[in-house]
């Protein structure tokens, strides 16, 4: 029962959030949005070593 309203909860927040960012945020252009991609992958690749760092020695 609490999954569900969890659930519930978050798919009501995402049909009231997705609409008002998509009117007040903020509209990147393509060199920005480049520059922020980036540092997808690095980050990605850091997240994944700092977690199996805390798998094996936490």
């Amino acid at each position: 029962m609490n999954l569900l309203l969890i659930l519930g909860i978050l798919f009501i927040a995402l049909f009231i959030l997705i609409p008002v960012l998509e009117r007040y945020g903020k509209s990147y252009s393509p060199e920005e949005v480049s520059k922020i991609s980036r540092w997808a992958m690095p980050l990605v690749a850091l997240l994944i070593i700092v977690q199996i760092l805390l798998y094996f020695f936490w």
